[in-house]
């Protein structure tokens, strides 16, 4: 049952990455009640137990502070969530495990008169798999959209398939903020955001990384960061095959060309051309006003996600920003992404409003007379008989959503004893995606 009648409303956010914790931690507070003096706010994190679960380093990196945060499978968590109490829940998950976590919270809510609003989204950009992502998102409270352009894309694609499509709720995406730029620092600071798996070859990372060294020996003035998202070993939402830590090592950049961690928001403090391939933290300079370049290098290709960024007035090649060009993004677009126009203030205008409809939403469902009524996902065992079995047993999930025999079953904590077996596994696991696996695959294509 909902704690709406107490004092406190009791958040809860299901993340299985560093990336996908930011996101659902940050979103829960935009869209829960505004606190007052008599209302606040909990929050509890659970950490979904897999390849990509985040280390305390990155943990720490991201900033997002929660009341009680504690790492989980899918089971324990569904399990959990069949005696505690919360207003809302956050599901920031690939959409296989939200699929998966929707059956479940089916399963365990069956026959409840009540029970919390259940939120889902996206951490950025969406340019891959759209219907797929969305259908398997399909039947939470709200689908957020992180632009009025996602909304529209969003509505079609439920509409075209004959799934209801009143789920898609308008945001923004919710780490967006931070100083308005203001004018070029001393020194004049490039970034160069990079990402995990774009590009996914040992070509195409050498030569972004080559072209950003040789950017930092024809500019001696300037000091030139490759901004990167994790350290060798630690898995982030996407694997990370060819990490540039490594290609580093066999070249003699110049003393102004630096690798730096830490948190986006503090880089682009002090960033005044940001460049990337196609990653979200375009967004996040776009709407400081930060110069902003999303490189045509290797093409303008939906495998890259560059091809998001067509009409913005972003895409340009190294060649031209080692000449000097800085492009001036195209407001509309800009507009349509849900950041902030170049001509108002970050933080100001409609951003600034962009969760009141999610919000808004959230208390008319849990104001509803009698409750909220069964989750219904688009996919079920008639509908998609050879899909979804699959990935509900991927979480140890049988077709109706209960759980499998022989899955986890833990009704209390784990003793010491099991929790260092189960950290040397996912020590080892981790250690296998990352290293063992790559190996093999580049073996395979000798």
């Amino acid at each position: 049952m909902p704690a709406s009648a107490t004092k406190t409303r009791r958040v809860a956010v299901l993340a299985d990455s560093d990336t996908r914790w930011k996101w659902g931690a940050l979103t829960a507070n935009r869209i829960a009640p505004e606190n007052t003096g008599e209302s606040d706010i909990r929050l509890d994190g659970y950490l979904l137990r897999g390849r990509a679960t985040p280390t305390p380093r990155q943990l720490q990196e991201v900033g997002v502070r929660a009341d009680s945060l504690r790492e989980v499978t899918a089971v324990e968590f569904l399990r959990t969530m069949a005696h505690e109490s919360y207003d809302v829940l956050v599901l920031a998950l690939v959409g296989g495990g939200v699929q998966a976590v929707l059956h479940g919270l089916k399963q365990i809510w069956e026959g409840q008169p009540q029970r919390p609003v259940v939120v889902t989204g996206y951490v950025g950009v969406v340019y891959e798999k759209l219907a797929d992502g969305l259908l398997l998102r399909h039947g939470a409270d709200l689908v957020l959209a992180n632009s009025r352009q996602d909304a529209e894309r969003f509505r079609a694609v439920y509409a075209g398939v004959g799934a209801d499509a009143t789920a898609v709720t308008e945001v923004a995406l919710p780490f967006l903020g931070g100083r308005p730029y203001t004018g070029e620092h001393a020194p004049y600071t490039v970034t160069f955001a990079a990402q995990p798996s774009v590009p996914d070859n040992r070509k195409d990372r050498a030569y972004l990384l080559n072209r950003l060294i040789q950017h930092a020996r024809k500019h001696p003035e300037r000091e030139v960061l490759l901004k990167l998202r994790s350290k060798p070993g630690e898995h982030t939402t996407h694997i990370e095959e060819l990490p540039y830590q490594k290609l580093v090592q066999s070249l003699d950049p110049p003393a102004n060309f630096r690798l730096v961690y830490g948190n986006m928001g503090e880089v682009l403090d002090r960033t005044d051309l940001l460049v990337t391939i196609s990653s979200t933290a375009a967004l996040e300079s776009l709407h400081r006003r930060i110069p902003t370049v999303v490189l045509s290098d290797l093409g303008v290709r939906e495998v890259l996600g560059n091809h998001h960024f067509v009409g913005s007035g972003c895409l340009a090649s190294w060649d031209q920003l080692d000449d000097g060009l800085r492009p001036v993004p195209d407001e509309e677009w800009v507009a349509r992404q849900g950041v902030c126009a170049q001509g108002a203030a970050a933080g100001e205008g409609s951003y600034a409003t962009a969760f009141d409809p999610a919000r808004e939403r959230i208390a008319e469902l849990l104001q509803r007379p009698g409750g909220l009524p069964a989750l219904t996902p688009y996919y079920t065992p008639a509908t998609a008989p050879g899909y979804l079995p699959g990935i509900l047993a991927r979480h140890h999930l049988g077709p109706d959503g209960s759980p499998l025999p022989g899955a986890p079953a833990h009704d209390k904590e784990p003793g010491p004893v099991r929790q260092i077996v189960r950290r040397a596994a996912r020590g080892a696991y981790r250690h296998g995606v990352q290293r063992v696996a790559p190996v093999i695959r580049r073996m395979g294509e000798l």
